[in-house]
């Protein structure tokens, strides 16, 4: 009889290897994202480099051995600035209330629009609710200053239905201005912040809707039982993504929209920087207020997503 020859059992290959096998199976989508990945490394990282300006007493003209290092002393005279506080708290303000009505009001406008039959009209709906967000600020801006002025619209409308006796002055009111740039970024943004929560509801069976109908559920139940839960996951992703950009609202529409009689309620952390860094040439100091916002922001971003990953399990990391 011959002899049984005993295979050898096989290496398992390496983590490398695996790599390797992958990359060569896959080589045109790497070769693809070369240049995304470049855009990112370019824009995103090499930056960081600049942070080195809020340790030190930024000169111009000087290279970066001759600059003279001054340690936190940009970040004590921040946190001893009592304005930084005040921009601190418009910031947060109109942080929470443009992430409640900004978050809310697209999903229920989402939920709305889907729920239209007449796909003609729908496409119409969608189109001119998109369209505010391709306008820029410094038009939408002076759209809403003739619509509050004294002889604007609003004001007009409000006396002719006999709610007010006389004009009032909307922008010059620094208790409003908090929701007045809310409701004008609400006015922008809800179209085309809809756009992804529609495109979560194409991928839920059409099935289950019809055992719902067959069961007796109307349609406000139809969508609290199965059209929300279905864009549950890109909903609380999303979420995320908005408490991370918590501190990061900007400055143009509070730039544009902002008088002197209303300028203390409408200096956010970016316009503070600009006013009291960069147009004062405190390079700096600006630097330090961008990396603080940047830091709240990580924060931010990691304890949502903390809290959502124990209690939801979705995260986004």
């Amino acid at each position: 009889m011959e002899a049984l020859t005993v295979a050898k059992p096989l290496k398992p290959r390496g983590k490398s290897g695996k790599f390797w096998r992958t990359l060569l199976q896959q080589k045109y989508l790497y070769l693809m994202s070369i240049p995304f990945v470049a855009w990112v490394f370019l824009f995103n990282y090499i930056p960081i480099w600049g942070w080195t300006m809020a340790f030190q007493r930024y000169r111009p003209g000087k290279s970066f051995m001759k600059q003279e290092w001054v340690g936190l002393d940009n970040f004590r005279e921040l946190f001893h600035d009592e304005r930084f506080y005040m921009a601190l708290k418009n910031t947060l303000a109109m942080s929470f209330m443009g992430l409640f009505a900004g978050f809310t009001i697209p999903i229920l406008f989402a939920l709305l629009l889907n729920e239209l039959r007449r796909q003609m009209f729908k496409r119409i709906v969608q189109t001119v609710s998109y369209l505010p967000h391709f306008v820029s600020w410094v038009v939408v801006a002076g759209i809403i200053n003739k619509m509050m002025s004294i002889d604007g619209g609003i004001n007009g409308l409000l006396m002719n239905l006999h709610i007010i006796a006389e004009p009032i002055q909307f922008l010059a009111k620094a208790d409003w201005f908090w929701g007045i740039v809310t409701a004008s970024d609400v006015w922008k943004e809800t179209g085309w912040n809809s756009i992804i929560y529609l495109a979560a509801m194409t991928g839920i069976d059409p099935e289950l809707y019809e055992a719902a109908r067959v069961d007796g559920a109307a349609r406000i139940r139809q969508m609290w039982h199965i059209t929300l839960p279905g864009i549950r996951t890109t909903i609380i992703i999303l979420l995320i993504m908005s408490i991370g950009n918590l501190i990061n609202i900007g400055f143009e529409k509070q730039f544009l929209l902002s008088n002197p009689i209303v300028a203390d309620k409408a200096e956010t952390l970016d316009l503070y920087a600009l006013n009291y860094g960069l147009q004062l040439g405190r390079y700096s100091f600006g630097t330090a207020i961008n990396i603080f916002n940047s830091v709240v922001a990580v924060i931010l971003l990691f304890t949502a997503n903390t809290i959502f990953k124990r209690t939801s399990k979705e995260s986004i990391m």
